[in-house]
Order: structure tokens, then sequence, then C-alpha cells
């Protein structure tokens, strides 16, 4: 058992370790006053958001990017609520080019119907999602403009963080989502991209259909943004790149409640085992097993098969190889101020972690007020 733990403990503080290193060779980008050039066409599928919109919807209207230069796409999936009344209101007097369209659902995966009619009814080449619980930052279009005109791209993936971080809960939240931020960015500085996130992702048009879209995963309900990234990787792996630019940064809301927390997160690993890479699913794997080992080890520890300094050596290592990754993304966020929510964070996770990955291979889960079966 010692032998094993050993083994384990080396693993994860190889692959973190990677990551953390892989963290800085990604260069913040600096946004750069030249003229505009890209056009860009936003693709925003909705459902049931009136209470998100208004964020989105004046983050929109503050956008700095010339209004000539880009087009909103509102996808509406089914909405019983005000949403698309809210949208017309806010935005039919402005300059603004918006459009509302009605999803056509055909799949198991409402989400990318939405995205997929979206892009066949768009006017640029440039498709830049996000989602409608979003805040946008008013330079969002001007740092993918700079990047895009710099860099030889077809596949632009971006920083997202949390706001309104008010509770302990939320700022668990925050933690572990800056910890995935960390990996993304980290995997890109190794030339292993494994994680993007939909919320702020810009593609082609037309690597979008050099791609067939979404077709070959329909039946996975989450995953439009991953499961992209790993089509993207083997057509042009040269040309998909990270904008780490402070001014790109989308930030979205936690979830409320405990109840939606897990819901989100069994719907985020129950796509884990559909995944095409060998080094997602080697990443996955050994951060499981390392969550795995230290929920175990108390009872390992009274039943006499690890020593007590075992299990105290174990934490000690993982929590300070995670801090110092989650320091480095955390700076970069600017949200250090919320890490002293880490140490007891730090007991919970695997728990959390280990419980929500059961929860996933066994029960489907519920989201948008839509029930989806494993």
């Amino acid at each position: 058992m010692l032998i094993i733990s050993i083994v384990i403990i080396v693993l994860y503080l190889l692959l973190i370790g990677s990551f953390t290193i892989g963290f800085d060779k990604i260069k913040l980008i600096t946004l750069e006053d030249i003229p505009a050039k890209v056009s860009f066409s936003i693709v925003i599928p909705f459902r049931n958001e009136v209470q998100n919109l208004p964020d989105l919807l004046q983050s929109i209207l503050e956008l700095h990017y010339a209004k000539d230069k880009f087009e909103i796409l509102f996808v509406d999936d089914d909405s019983k609520d005000d949403s698309v009344k809210l949208i017309r209101s806010k935005l039919s007097k402005t300059q603004i080019d918006f459009s509302i369209i009605t999803n056509d659902r055909n799949s198991s995966a409402p989400k990318k119907n939405a995205i997929t009619k979206a892009i066949s009814k768009t006017k640029y080449e440039w498709i830049v999602t996000t989602d409608a619980d979003c805040k946008l930052p008013k330079y969002w279009l001007d740092s993918f403009d700079c990047f895009i005109q710099k860099n030889d791209a077809k596949f632009v993936v971006a920083p997202v963080t949390y706001y309104e971080v008010n509770s302990f809960l939320k700022r668990f939240q925050l933690l572990d989502f800056l910890s995935l931020q960390g990996v993304s960015i980290g995997g890109f500085g190794m030339h292993k991209p494994i994680l993007c996130n939909g919320a702020n992702l810009a593609y082609t048009k037309s690597l979008f259909s050099e791609l067939d879209g979404f077709n070959g995963n329909t039946h996975i309900s989450s995953g439009d943004d991953i499961f992209l990234l790993q089509k993207a990787i083997k057509k042009c792996r040269k040309e998909i790149h990270y904008l780490k630019n402070e001014h790109a940064i989308v930030t979205t809301l936690a979830q409320p409640n405990f109840k939606k927390l897990v819901s989100q997160r069994v719907r985020w690993a129950a796509k884990t085992s559909s995944y095409n890479s060998l080094f997602g699913k080697l990443t996955g794997l050994i951060v499981f097993l390392m969550n795995g080992f230290l929920v175990c080890s108390p009872l390992l520890t009274l039943a006499g098969f690890i020593s007590p300094k075992t299990l105290l050596y174990t934490f000690v290592i993982k929590f300070c190889i995670d801090f110092l990754l989650l320091y480095k993304t955390a700076r970069f966020f600017n949200q250090e101020s919320y890490l002293g929510s880490f140490l007891f964070s730090s007991f919970i996770y695997p728990f959390f972690s280990v419980y929500v990955v059961f929860i996933s291979v066994f029960k489907g889960y519920k989201w948008k007020d839509r029930a989806y079966s494993k």
C-alpha cells in the first residue's frame, strides 16, 4: 500500500507540476491600440434566463468594439419566461445588430443544436460563443481582434471566472473553477490542450464546417466546447491558441446552492468517458486516484495499512502543488483574495470530487429544467 501511495503521489506531483510550468509558458498578451479588422458573429443560446440577462445585456451595450463589426445571434431554446421580451426591449433601440432565432432541438444536445443553427445564419467568418449568465468585458472583442491579427489562428480559447463570490459555497466553486482554468492554460503551455469553456470561445466558421460541427457527439448533452476542441486538435493543432489577456476575461455566476452545484459538476463529469484525448483521460484518472486515496486514507490508517505520517505527507504534498498552480491562476484573474478559503476547501474537495464522479457513473442529472439520463 505504501508503494501504491508513493506512485500516486509522484504521478500527481509530476502532472500538476507540468501544468504549473506550462501555465508560465503562455505569455500574457498586451492589448494594442490598432485598427479593428475582424468582424464577429456572437452566438448566445439561452433558456429561461430572465434573471441573468440584464447583466449580459448591459455588458453588451458597453462593448467598446465598433458596432458595425459584430452581430449577435440569440438562440431561444424554448424559454417559458420573458427572456425574449427582455432582449428586444433592451437592444431594439440601439445600433447593435442582433437577432433572436428559435432553436430546432433534434438531438439530446439542445445547446449544440442551438449553436449549429445560429452558425448557419451568421454573416461573418469568426464565431464567438458565450452564455446568457455571463458578463462581457469592455474590450472583449478588441482582445480577440488584436490576437487574431497577430497570430495564425482558427480556434481561440479565452479565460472565464466567477463574479459575485459572496459565500463560502461560491468561494469553494471559484477555487475549483480556477484550478480548471489553470489546467486549461497549463495544457496549452505543454502543447497538450485538454480544456476550454464555451462561455468564451472563438473559431472560424470554415473550421466548424470542416470539422462537421458537433456531428459524432450530439448524443452527449454537454461538451459543445471540449469535443469541438478535440476535433480541432486533430485538424489544425498549430492554429489553436489560448488568449491570456485580462481584457478578455468573461465572468459568470457560481451555482446558488449545493444541489445545483452537484448537478452542474455531474454534467461536466458525465462527458469525460467520451473524451478522445488520451492525455485528458490520463489527467482525469490521476486526479481521481489522488482524491480517492485521500478519501480512503483515514480508513486505511485506522486499519494499519498506511501510517499517519503517510496520510499527512500526502495531504501536504497535494496541498502545496495545488496551491502553486492555483496561486498563479488567481493572480492572473486578480482573485488572490479568495485564496484564504483554500485550506478548508482542500479538506472538502477530495470527498466532493469522488462523490461527483460516482454520481456521474450511476445517475443522470437535471439541467435547465430538463432531465438527462446517463
